[in-house]
């Protein structure tokens, strides 16, 4: 039986959290929001009177804070990390002690707690550089960075830990686009979507490497379908979770047409080959999730946010950007 009630997201206030935690509201659950809050706590203004939400403000690695605030939580969803290489790459002790250091502790101190079930978002770089034409989740793992190698570990990890009364899941999710509260513009859809709107011109690097793409409502929906599993069918399980691969050139066409502009496209060359076509067949084979929405409403969605003036100073403002808002605060 399911008794899932109270949720507790690492990560809150980051660029999927600051959509999950409301859809968790709207859904029913109990949420506890844990975040450090780089990017601002105004990110979750639109929910901050919610009598369900509590919103812990706290540093990942504080082990203290952890064991005061998730005793009581029914399951945990792990968002928080330093995300991606670039971001990684500036500090890599410091992406260490929150992507990996800290995420042992958290899974015991989860276990400990009496956690039912504990949501696990990893990354589709773990696989490296494949030949395959689908990438699937029985190939090996070739973590060509620091970034994607910590995240297969804790995979590992997590797995390790699993228990009759501690259900672990893995999600490989393809890189996000689509507009949220705590907006990134740092990640390829968006980037072009912005630079379209308000440069009138699109820069391309390179073109020909594919991406796997996933608009943010289907990263939402994914954790809450997650969450109502029965425990046996995902105990241990990994997924990937993505929707439309792409070259990087398509995506740009895409956005083009999706705003009916007549931007022009510059393509220049790239060092960052990396190319992927991640299969999502898996989670809809065993489970029956299916993302259902495209590159092209995640352009709108971020043009009607635009329009309504929800992203000011897109082009300057650090806080849409990871490396440059790092940068910004010194973080340690």
């Amino acid at each position: 039986m399911n008794t899932i009630k109270t949720v507790y997201v690492t990560g809150g206030g980051g660029y999927v959290g600051s959509a999950l935690v409301p859809a968790l509201l709207d859904a029913g659950y109990k949420v506890r929001a844990m975040d450090i809050f780089w990017y601002g706590k105004e990110v979750l203004d639109g929910v901050a009177g919610n009598p369900n939400l509590t919103i812990i403000e706290g540093d990942l690695r504080d082990a203290d804070l952890l064991k005061r605030t998730i005793p009581g939580s029914d399951a945990v969803i792990h968002l928080a990390c330093i995300s991606n290489d670039p971001s990684y790459e500036l500090d890599p002790a410091l992406a260490k002690s929150i992507n990996y250091d800290a995420f042992l502790p958290l899974v015991d101190i989860a276990k400990a707690s009496g956690c039912q079930r504990f949501l696990y978002a990893s990354s589709s770089s773990v696989y490296g550089i494949k030949d395959e034409p689908e990438v699937t989740e029985d190939l090996p793992l070739e973590p060509l960075t620091d970034y994607s190698k910590y995240k297969a570990m804790c995979e590992d990890y997590l797995n390790s830990q699993a228990g009759d009364n501690f259900v672990v899941t893995t999600i490989r999710p393809s890189t996000v686009c689509g507009y949220a509260p705590r907006l990134r513009l740092d990640l390829t859809v968006n980037i072009l979507t912005n630079h379209a709107i308000n440069n009138g011109k699109i820069t391309v690097f390179g073109g020909q490497q594919k991406r796997p793409n996933l608009h943010i409502q289907d990263m939402v929906d994914v954790y809450l379908f997650m969450l109502k599993q029965p425990a046996e069918k995902i105990q241990k399980k990994i997924y990937n979770v993505g929707y439309e691969n792409f070259k990087v050139l398509e995506i740009a066409d895409l956005v083009k047409k999706a705003l009916a502009t007549d931007v022009e496209i510059v393509v220049t060359p790239s060092n960052d080959l990396r190319s992927y076509h991640v299969s999502s067949d898996k989670i809809k084979r065993e489970l029956g999730f299916v993302a259902t929405h495209t590159i092209e409403q995640a352009v709108l969605d971020l043009k009607a946010a635009f329009e309504k003036g929800l992203i000011p100073g897109s082009m300057t403002d650090d806080k849409y950007f990871n490396i440059k808002r790092m940068q910004a605060l010194k973080v340690k």
